[in-house]
């Protein structure tokens, strides 16, 4: 078991948890977020399983934890890293990419697959972790409505039905049966055009990254 480096009992928690969910991203990329066990967390993070424990009293806890701070980077991220001048067919366009690269670094089963595995009140857990990306695209397209870029359009509604368009490629992506590139085209050019953007605006926000 490593030994305590950090200045404080608290700094050097924090160091530890961290170790923890790097295992866990780590893990992901392999394993598959569903099939991890807490030993597998332990070991990877150099910690012992009763230390793990500690930390994260069961599966649940530590999913929950490690989804929340995916979210959080994801937002943060998005709010760091887009330009301030991105219109908002440009913004869906990013917004759309992050994720689909999320899905590729932590190529686990939606939400609804991990929380009909870990019981209901997971779900509810995961579903509440997971709403401040929606909101942040609740966000864009009202604002896309009020410029006067997309159609009126029922803005939460509409959210859930991108996500879910984005949801559609983890498995191909996974697979190998499409490419990155051609999974945001797809998404994204969907999308856009069903909030009434016109071809050619669509592909120029397409080819737009943060």
């Amino acid at each position: 078991m490593p030994k305590i480096s950090a200045p404080t009992i608290a700094a050097h928690r924090a160091q530890t948890r961290e170790r923890i969910m790097t295992a866990v991203a780590s893990l992901t990329r392999t394993q598959g977020i569903d099939e991890i066990s807490m030993t597998d967390v332990a070991a990877a993070a150099g910690i012992t399983r009763t230390a793990l424990y500690n930390y994260f009293p069961d599966k649940p806890a530590l999913l929950l934890a490690f989804t929340e701070q995916v979210t959080s980077g994801f937002v943060a991220r998005y709010r760091d890293e887009l330009p301030a001048d991105a219109t908002a067919a440009e913004r869906v366009s990013v917004f759309v990419r992050f994720q689909l690269e999320g899905i590729i670094q932590h190529p686990h089963p939606a939400a609804a697959e991990l929380g009909a595995s870990l019981g209901p009140d997971a779900y509810q857990a995961l579903a509440d972790h997971v709403a401040p990306m929606q909101q942040l695209l609740v966000e864009i397209l009202r604002a896309g409505v009020t410029a006067g870029e997309f159609d009126p359009v029922p803005a939460e509604a509409t959210a859930k039905l991108v996500l879910a368009l984005v949801g559609a490629q983890r498995v191909p992506l996974s697979r190998g049966e499409t490419s990155f590139d051609d999974a945001h085209a797809l998404v994204t050019t969907f999308t856009l055009r069903a909030l009434g953007v016109d071809a050619g605006t669509a592909g120029r926000a397409v080819g737009r990254r943060a």
